[in-house]
């Protein structure tokens, strides 16, 4: 009888993946050098993150079947690969100068790897944590709202001593050698499988242990009003959230007077509050439920956004800042969880990679658009109470979705009456 692997051996591989992937959110630190060695300008070097997030989202959406058909193993050694020779690619386009190469080894190699490993052992994990959704999703996203902050100063530290390319190389090898391990771990849990307990506790009615709404293929989720719910939740909080990320450094000299010195450490700690915001608020959706979760993070984003523009105290100003960056972190790691409370676990992988769309398109349209309301009016605090007003829309929507569950659910039990009775 093949033994059943141990759920946090592979909670822990996860984390390894994402902790890898992560790195992105740490390009910033080539942006000098390359600009120094070749003479490029920033927009040039800054379109190489902005084409490996558009492939994320891409691979997220087209390639969740494959997750699904061949399981998370074989799609983390394909992350591993595409991930790994993409970084290592860069390094060659450094040595040849060649930015189009970059755009095409970084950019779309390396965002290929970004969405596959993305998707892939958050849809195990939540097959694996049935009893503890949020908590598992959150320690994997967590990883790679943390990556940047663990790959930026070793990256700064390699850069100054052996040079950008050589980095690419030290770093895209490692992030091999640690995917593919971590991906070697990977596996689903065995049909019929659950944690000791759970079912016992299930059948008791525990609050915690509700019920999947339903079981739907991907291409039957896309054909339902909830898939939009919650694609339009995602993009809002990741519109609003990745907008003010972006502008950050500028928005606390330009509200509270920090020198550029203490807005650029400010966003550093801030970037501790997304990691944690991850974990955190994951783990409370376990508690609370999801659309509790999403609800509260509308209902405080209305007020902060709309009174940011207007605080002047800056310990008041860095405070309500943190718990934006924690709602943002947040909205990632609680959507896993929540797609598998209303779709099931048996396309999730694809499914999660289809709602991923909204932060391919957020990304675009959140920096795009704070930086149009700051060239238009001067200020990015126009940008801040138009996005509160986005919050608005996205609360009503997280109150729809609600009496969208709750017909489900009334319809269902119902039927389950009926049947007892016929």
């Amino acid at each position: 009888m093949k033994k059943t692997k141990n759920r946090w051996l592979i909670a822990a591989s996860a984390v390894g993946i994402h902790i890898s992937i992560g790195s992105v959110y740490a390009w910033s630190n080539f942006t000098n050098p390359l600009m120094e060695e070749f003479g490029w300008t920033a927009s040039q070097v800054q379109l190489t993150f902005s084409i490996a997030i558009l492939f994320l989202g891409l691979s997220a959406a087209f390639l969740g079947h494959f997750v699904e058909k061949y399981g998370p193993r074989a799609a983390g050694l394909l992350a591993a690969g595409f991930f790994g020779v993409g970084i290592i690619g860069s390094g060659l386009a450094v040595n040849t100068g060649s930015l189009p190469f970059l755009y095409i080894t970084y950019g779309v190699l390396g965002g290929i790897g970004l969405g596959v490993g993305y998707i892939a052992p958050v849809s195990t994990l939540v097959k694996w944590f049935p009893d503890r959704r949020g908590l598992a999703t959150g320690l994997a996203i967590m990883g790679f709202g943390f990556a940047a902050a663990i790959a930026s100063p070793v990256m700064e530290a390699l850069i100054n001593s052996v040079g950008t390319a050589n980095t690419f190389y030290i770093l895209g090898i490692s992030y091999l050698i640690i995917m593919t391990l971590s991906s070697l771990y990977l596996e689903k849990p065995p049909a019929g499988w659950a944690p000791k307990g759970f079912e016992a506790k299930a059948k008791a009615g525990n609050a915690r242990f509700k019920e999947d709404l339903s079981q739907l293929t991907a291409n039957e989720a896309i054909k339902t009003s909830r898939f939009y719910y919650l694609w339009v939740m995602l993009f809002i909080n990741v519109t609003c959230g990745i907008a003010i990320l972006s502008a950050a450094k500028p928005l606390a000299e330009e509200s509270i007077g920090l020198t550029t010195a203490e807005s650029a450490a400010l966003v550093g700690i801030l970037g501790i509050f997304n990691g944690l915001g991850r974990l955190g608020w994951a783990t409370v959706s376990d508690y609370i439920g999801r659309p509790n979760t999403y609800t509260t993070f509308f209902v405080l984003q209305i007020v902060l956004f709309a009174i940011l523009p207007h605080t002047s105290e800056a310990f008041l100003f860095q405070v309500m800042l943190a718990v934006v960056y924690t709602c943002y972190g947040g909205g990632f790691s609680a959507i896993p969880a929540y797609i598998g409370d209303l779709f099931g676990t048996k396309q999730l992988g694809a499914i999660h990679g289809y709602i991923l769309t909204a932060w391919a398109a957020a990304g675009l349209a959140g920096p795009m658009f704070a930086a149009w309301m700051k060239d238009t009016t001067g200020s990015y605090g126009t940008s801040l109470t138009f996005f509160s007003g986005l919050f608005v829309l996205a609360l009503i929507v997280s109150i729809v979705i609600r009496k969208d569950i709750n017909r489900l659910r009334e319809q269902q039990s119902s039927a389950a009456k009926n049947s007892i009775a016929g």
